[in-house]
This record gives C-alpha cells, structure tokens and sequence, in this order.
C-alpha cells in the first residue's frame, strides 16, 4: 500500500477494495493510530480530525471505510446481525497486517468504537497500545432504536439521503446496511458487553452528555468491566459526535491519553 493522504490506489481486504487515506509518519518510523467510523461514515466525513490528530501527536493516522461506505466497495445486503463481530474478527486483523501495523492505538466512533472493542477482545494483539472508544454502544437500548427509526424516516421522506449521497458512492447501501440491522426486531436482543471483560489495555471512552443514540451506560459498563485503567470523558453539550461536534474538546482528551499510554 501506499502510504499518502490521497493515495491513488485502495486497499484490498477480504475481498473488497477499501478507500483510505494517511496522514503523518507511516508505521515503520512512528506508532499508528487507525480510526474505525461510525455506522454512517466514511473517510472523508472525519473531516480535518485526521490530519489534526497526526500533528498534535506526531504519529501516523490511518483511516479506511469499511466497505458499503465511502468510495469503498458495496457490501452484501442484508448484512447479518453480528456483522461488527465479523468485522472485528475477520476483517480488521488483515487490514492491520496489509498496512503493516507494528504499534499504537485502535480510536472507534459508534460502530467503529464497538468493532474496536470486540477486536480487542477476541483478539491479543500485543501491538495495541490503548483503545479510544467515542459514542460506542454495546446493547441495544430503546432510546438507540428510536433515534434510528427516525433516520429511516429522514432517509426516506427528508434529506438524509442526498446528503449521504455527497459522501457515499452508494448511499442506499451504505444506509440500507445500517439501518435495517439496528432495526430488525432479533437486533434488540444484541449484547457484546462480554467482549469487555478480556480488555487489559487503556480505555478512553469519551460520550457527548446529549448523545441520542445512547445513554451513559454504554459508558459506565466499559469502567465495570474492563479491567485496564479506564478514563471517561464527558463533553458537555455534546450529542453523539465528539469529533465533529467538540473537536477541539475531543483532540485534547485523545492526545492526552496517547501522550499518557504511547510506549513505543
């Protein structure tokens, strides 16, 4: 692979071609932070956070969609109901070894953060460093469904898919692999709050006090369970974007954590 910010190639794993995009030092002069997007995001909807996160720590970020995101290949609709563990468990571990990962820092938002957390608990990987989870979830709550059910209705009858559009080459893919998971009836049943107990590293968890897609006990049941040091951060008029809606709030909390825990 090559390692730029506007690399002209993607990257293939599990079959599918993958946008991604690089910023700072590549892994052999640096520790790497790889960022897992939300349910709805991709690449370019990090926006600057990147590119800021590699100055203000000096080390490399990498930062992919997954595929039936972005400018990434479609994926198989209907995706299945574990689809973050398969993801956590079949597709991340290539994805690390084909960018040529050798130290630093797993950072997830949402479904990035929940797929992060299952990784690192299914599998020991020694050359994790910490794990930043913002906005994750880890059971189904009914203030979650609702909140997805009314993006359903945004998407269909509203403007969330000509703005989805901008970004995702296949929006209806892109949206359709979400929503119809999170909203068929065996999904409120969905639990992977044991991945948490094999979690030995650092954890930032970092939520936005207003966050409509779940409430503090998503964070509360990291501090229960893991058994690394654990920090919390709460953002304070804040929903369920940290990065987009407080960056500067955000940035400070993830560089202290990498300065507190970087050991390579």
């Amino acid at each position: 692979m090559r390692w730029s910010e506007k690399p002209n190639e993607r990257l293939v794993v599990g079959g599918k071609a993958l946008e991604y995009s690089c910023f700072g030092p590549s892994p052999d002069m640096a520790p790497t932070i790889v960022l897992l997007h939300e349910g709805l995001g991709c690449v370019a909807l990090w926006r600057d956070f990147p590119e800021k996160l590699a100055r203000a720590t000096g080390l490399g970020v990498f930062a992919y969609s997954r595929s039936g995101y972005g400018q990434s290949d479609s994926a198989v609709l209907p995706r299945p109901l574990n689809y973050m563990t398969k993801e956590a468990e079949n597709i991340l571990p290539e994805l690390l070894d084909k960018i040529g990962f050798k130290s630093g820092f797993l950072l997830g938002h949402s479904d990035g953060a929940t797929i992060a957390a299952i990784y690192c608990g299914v599998v020991s990987d020694h050359r994790l460093s910490g794990l930043i989870l913002m906005a994750p979830h880890f059971f189904t709550e009914e203030v979650s469904l609702v909140a997805i059910a009314q993006a359903r209705e945004n998407y269909d009858n509203g403007d969330l898919k000509s703005r989805l559009a901008k970004y995702h080459v296949d929006p209806e893919n892109a949206f359709r692999g979400w929503n119809d998971s999170w909203l068929n009836p065996d999904f409120k049943d969905w639990n992977v709050a044991h991945v948490l107990d094999n979690i030995r590293l650092p954890v930032l968890a970092v939520q936005g006090r207003n966050d409509q897609y779940g409430t503090l006990a998503q964070i509360e049941v990291i501090a229960e369970r893991v058994s690394g040091v654990v920090t919390t951060v709460l953002i304070e008029n804040c929903g369920h974007s940290p990065s987009g809606e407080k960056p500067s709030d955000t940035l400070a909390a993830v560089v202290e954590f990498i300065a507190t825990n970087e050991t390579n």
